[in-house]
């Protein structure tokens, strides 16, 4: 069975989104990639309606199985932080009204889903999902990539023997980044399956 994933890097000037197919295999197939824009000078309601509009737009196009978000964090800029967190509460409430699953995943569980490295800077992950993809170059801008390299993240955990995917799942493990051999679980998803088993494990109270 094949899951299509919309993975959406929320972001106020620049949203990407990107969807990715992954069948019974494991290797992610790219379907589109989009980057929405608002102009930073348009008033605060226009500019969420611009990239509200444009998520159900591509939601309503491509149908995905479930949904992937960025897990939105502080930061010392709140005026971004903000903004990040009102686009992400676009995306969820799509997501809600079409009846599709939605996960959160941080910025380390994703890097380290496609790099095997937790704190790999933008080109890096650009890199490996252009190879994971099959893509001549990085898809561009930073935040499409981005966007991709959640939908990835979130498929390989979908289709991970065992495991769940409850909104707002994250993960504790490290991930070595093979590109996926099919009909076989690739490092980075034996990884997840044991962070996954080991987490379901009751613990004895001492």
């Amino acid at each position: 069975m094949t899951l299509r994933v919309l993975g959406v890097d929320p972001g106020l000037t620049r949203c990407g989104v990107g969807i990715v197919e992954v069948a019974a295999n494991r290797v992610p197939k790219l379907v589109s990639v989009h980057t929405i824009r608002s102009a930073a000078d348009a008033p605060l309601e226009q500019r969420l309606m611009i990239i509200g509009r444009g998520i159900e737009a591509l939601v309503d196009e491509f149908r995905p199985d479930a949904m992937a978000i960025e897990r939105v964090f502080a930061q010392n800029n709140v005026r971004t932080v903000m903004g990040t967190a009102q686009v992400s509460g676009l995306a969820l409430r799509a997501a809600a009204e079409r009846g599709i699953p939605v996960a959160l995943h941080t910025p380390s569980e994703v890097k380290a889903a496609v790099t095997g490295y937790g704190s790999a800077d933008k080109k890096q992950v650009g890199a490996m999902v252009a190879r994971l993809l099959g893509l001549d170059e990085v898809p561009k801008p930073a935040d499409a990539a981005d966007a991709l390299a959640l939908a990835i993240c979130h498929a390989w955990r979908r289709n991970a023997p065992g495991a769940s995917t409850p909104a707002g799942s994250s993960s504790l493990s490290r991930f070595s980044a093979t590109t996926p051999t099919p009909g076989a679980l690739t490092p980075a998803q034996r990884a997840w399956r044991d962070a996954e088993k080991s987490m379901r494990a009751p613990r004895l109270k001492g």
